[in-house]
């Protein structure tokens, strides 16, 4: 490929754009946002030259590394500074770049009014930066540095507005709760150093089956379960999801970028760029479908339950990113499913995610749905925009997300045994309720009776609801024609499959234990079920402006289903107690031990001290009291 040397650059440019806008300071102010505009569509145009270039060569030399130099050199250790540039690498490029410019350009409305907004513009350059990194890298030890820059970055977007306390602890929640992903995969690195000798891509992978014979089986399900725990961190999916619904504190382009195109999706990278690993490891695969169809459950079920808009989002972020790491856990079968899935899902998830920026905009930034309704008149281009991304998530014929859900659904029930019922019923429950809570938001927020105005309504604030500027209704709609076309287009001819074949290897196909054309029967009916009642609950029927009695589930659903607490009593308690136990040990035990013994030295040198007075008389007393004693000493020596 011609066009390889260009890969650093892919980093550089938005980092170049972070380091003016943060180092310049106030001086940028007036066209700073231009500038992280700037960074980003550049970024973007260098990407689409190297995918050109790419699709013009044969796919046995989509293959490419570019290293800058020798990054580390320690003994064993060797580590280049290098970029690695395949069809997997270069999807993510894409989809960084152009939702990520999408949202640069949106934010330049949203943020009008904030004095920070040059701060703001600078910390996205950088979340852009520290993602391309850790798509392109060609080392676990280079990825890791990608991964932590994804990390800052997200603390101190999530954080931006910290004048309120509660979006000060969100960023550091979110920060504290990677940490403990992040150490599954530092362990990881050390087990892959001591195992394989090296942390590159190029020799850890194609090496990754022969060390399950060298090295045992133990060892590389335990570099696959390190792997899942980084990810799980990073993807927020069971246990480490908690921080994900109060990121939603910081301003609502942050979570689009985070849900669509950086943050969350960096767990799905890593175990498919993992690949050989897990399969090496048969039963961390199998934990990695578990992790997933348990959290795409999960994170549905939150999602019926919350009236916060973007809450709301965030549970079917979590939920959608399950169903990518059920695909990434079954194998060959489903790498590529689980990133066609993770592309389709930013294009409607940004949308999505913008839209609601365009409703609060509109609604003096409240994001209660219970206050919202019949916007649809009002909200034109919010209203179709957000509903097209409505219709792509629901799996709807033709929309994007038909395309990539079905087939993880399909995948899904391949293999032989329990998996395929318990993981394929998984799946096709999780796409009913999906229906449900994404209908649930649709209809809440733009059909029905208004519940925004004294006029008639239930609430006592009158409000003026008004469509979104140009510049951020120009990105929605973007966004919303790759929620419509985007996955017909990669589908056709498996050509999506294909392009990553180079990577992920090719898959055999396999006839899933129902009939295909059963499976998406059922599928549309569950989805069309869950439309319905929630049509029927929010659109037909009067909707509560407070929060209606419910039962024990419904309750608990809108405490997440008390992951906090559960945290709280397995975790943050627990930790609290030994830590003061550790405290209370290390003051009484030992430096208490030691503060107690040079005490005593120092008052034992006092009393000697004192016997020093400069009187013959006190001298000659000593003398004569140690010749005695030392009489007395010999006189039982000698009886």
């Amino acid at each position: 490929m011609q066009t390889l040397s260009l890969a650093p650059w892919l980093v550089a440019t938005p980092m170049i754009g972070a380091l003016v806008l943060l180092v310049a300071g106030r001086r940028t102010d007036r066209w700073g946002h231009w500038l992280g505009v700037l960074a980003s569509a550049a970024t973007f145009v260098v990407g689409l030259v190297m995918l050109l270039d790419m699709l013009g060569t044969p796919a046995d030399q989509r293959v490419g590394t570019h290293t800058v130099g020798t990054w580390i050199d320690a003994g064993a250790l060797h580590v280049d500074l290098g970029f690695q540039v395949d069809p997997l690498s270069m999807t993510f490029v894409m989809l960084v770049t152009f939702v990520g410019t999408l949202i640069h350009v949106y934010s330049v409305a949203y943020m009008d009014h904030d004095v920070d907004r040059r701060r703001f513009f600078g910390y996205l350059n950088l979340f852009v930066a520290a993602m391309l990194l850790l798509v392109l890298a060609d080392s676990y030890l280079l990825l890791f540095v990608g991964w932590e820059g994804v990390g800052l970055a997200s603390f101190l977007l999530i954080g931006f507005w910290d004048g309120k306390r509660e979006n000060a602890v969100a960023g550091k929640k979110a920060f504290v709760m990677n940490r403990v992903g992040d150490m599954g995969l530092i362990v990881a690195m050390m087990l892959l150093l001591a195992t394989f000798g090296s942390l590159s891509f190029g020799t850890v992978l194609p090496a990754a089956g022969e060390g399950a014979t060298a090295a045992g089986q133990g060892v590389m399900t335990a570099i696959g379960l390190m792997l899942l725990l980084a990810a799980c961190g990073k993807s927020a999916q069971l246990p480490l999801q908690a921080w994900l619904g109060d990121a939603m504190a910081g301003p609502t382009p942050v979570s689009a970028l985070i849900h669509a195109a950086t943050m969350v999706t960096a767990g799905v990278y890593l175990l498919v760029r993992s690949g050989p690993i897990l399969e090496a490891a048969p039963d961390a695969q199998l934990v990695v479908a578990i992790v997933g169809a348990l959290t795409l459950l999960f994170g549905a079920i939150v999602g019926t339950a919350k009236d916060d808009i973007k809450k709301a989002l965030a549970a079917s972020t979590m939920s959608q990113i399950g169903y990518m790491m059920l695909a990434a856990g079954l194998g060959p079968v489903g790498y590529a499913f689980a990133i066609f899935h993770l592309l389709t899902h930013g294009f409607f998830k940004a949308g999505l995610f913008l839209g609601a920026g365009s409703v609060m905009h509109a609604m003096d930034d409240d994001v209660n749905m219970r206050r919202f309704g019949g916007l649809a008149r009002l909200l034109p281009v919010t209203a179709i925009t957000m509903g097209l991304g409505w219709l792509a998530i629901l799996g709807v014929p033709p929309f994007s997300g038909f395309w990539s859900k079905d087939k993880i659904i399909e995948a899904a029930f391949v293999g032989e045994g329990w998996r395929p019922w318990v993981f394929g019923l998984a799946a096709l429950l999780g796409a009913g309720i999906t229906a449900y809570y994404m209908s649930r938001l649709f209809f809440m927020t733009f059909a029905g009776r208004r519940r925004w105005s004294s006029d008639g309504a239930d609430d006592t604030v009158e409000r003026h609801p008004h469509e979104a500027p140009r510049l951020m209704t120009w990105p929605m709609i973007i966004l919303a024609a790759g929620s419509v076309f985007l996955g017909g287009i990669l589908a056709l001819g498996d050509r999506f499959v294909t392009w990553l074949e180079p990577v992920t290897g090719h898959a055999e196909h396999h006839e899933p234990v129902l009939p295909v054309w059963l499976l998406m029967t059922l599928t549309l009916v569950l989805v069309v079920l869950g439309a319905f009642l929630a049509f029927r609950q929010y659109a037909v029927a009067a909707v509560p402006v407070e929060p209606p009695s419910a039962p024990a589930v419904v309750r608990a659903a809108r405490v997440d289903l008390y992951q906090d607490a559960v945290n709280e009593s397995l975790v943050m308690r627990p930790g609290q107690y030994l830590t003061r136990a550790l405290v209370y040990s290390d003051r009484t035990a030992v430096d208490g031990g030691w503060l107690g013994l040079a005490g005593g030295i120092g008052r034992l040198g006092s009393r000697l001290r004192r016997m020093q007075n400069g009187y013959v008389r006190s001298y000659a007393a000593t003398m004569l009291g140690g010749l005695g004693v030392v009489g007395l000493v010999v006189w039982v020596l000698a009886s």
